[in-house]
């Protein structure tokens, strides 16, 4: 193998991904199998997430294996990660992708709706940060990356998305916290800041609302949105030694829009 490439190979390394067995999640789970990982796929929803697991890690020739876990339940969370860490005997690579997203006007928007957001977008992604860090300090060695938003630094139009942006400001604002907390204890911290990815979810407003990605598409100066593989990249190149001077990091994947 090219020497250049060798630096991007995760062979050997264990990694955990939260909302790993689909959309984004999954895209990156294989993304990191396929550059030699072990997986561990966090989830809360659909217990297929088994099946999609041993999936992948037929598919990649590595470990893969699904842990069931609520975000917004922190001793849930840590519970978990300490199996997972007994399970995978180390932690190398932690990406925090599991999120909430729920819009609606600031004037009337629900309280609980924000609890729930931060709950699990904010809350949940330091629960399991910290989690995974404490094992990461351990053999002083890590790359943590928190997948924040484009949303996390400017105002989504036209939705009014206040509580989501809020959310993902603080995701931003915990990456440059812990990459600069952890800098000399081997711990790298870096955010993949998405810009709108054309996931399943997005696709179903997009069918209910055209309208709404018309003006998407316009606000992008690439004039389309994302596809969910196009974070592959990314997240390997932040996991791997390729990144090694490289904390505090924001990479925005938003087809230009937070450049105008």
């Amino acid at each position: 193998m090219n020497t250049s490439l060798k630096m991007f190979s995760l062979a050997g390394k264990k990694a955990v991904v939260t909302g790993g067995g689909r959309g984004l999640g999954l895209e990156m789970s294989k993304a990191l199998a396929g550059a030699g990982a072990d997986v561990a796929m966090m989830y809360v929803s659909s217990d297929k997430t088994h099946d999609t697991a041993a999936a992948v890690g037929k598919e990649f020739n590595v470990h893969c294996k699904a842990y069931k876990a609520d975000m917004g339940n922190s001793d849930e969370v840590t519970k978990v990660m300490d199996h997972i860490f007994k399970d995978f005997g180390k932690i190398d690579i932690f990406v925090a992708n599991a999120g909430i997203a729920i819009e609606g006007p600031a004037e009337t928007f629900s309280m609980e709706d924000w609890k729930k957001i931060f709950d699990v977008n904010v809350h949940g992604v330091f629960c399991c940060v910290k989690a995974a860090g404490a094992h990461m300090l351990e053999t002083g060695k890590g790359s943590i990356i928190l997948i924040s938003s484009m949303s996390g630094l400017i105002a989504n139009r036209p939705q009014p998305h206040c509580g989501y942006n809020a959310s993902k400001g603080a995701v931003s604002m915990m990456t440059k916290c812990l990459a600069q907390e952890w800098a000399t204890r081997g711990i790298r911290v870096n955010s993949i800041n998405p810009g709108y990815m054309l996931t399943e979810m997005l696709k179903d407003v997009a069918r209910s609302d055209p309208g709404l990605l018309k003006k998407w598409e316009e606000y992008t100066p690439m004039g389309r949105l994302g596809n969910p593989d196009e974070l592959n990249g990314a997240v390997v190149y932040l996991a791997s030694d390729a990144s090694s001077y490289v904390t505090g990091a924001q990479l925005c994947i938003d087809g230009g829009y937070t450049c105008v």
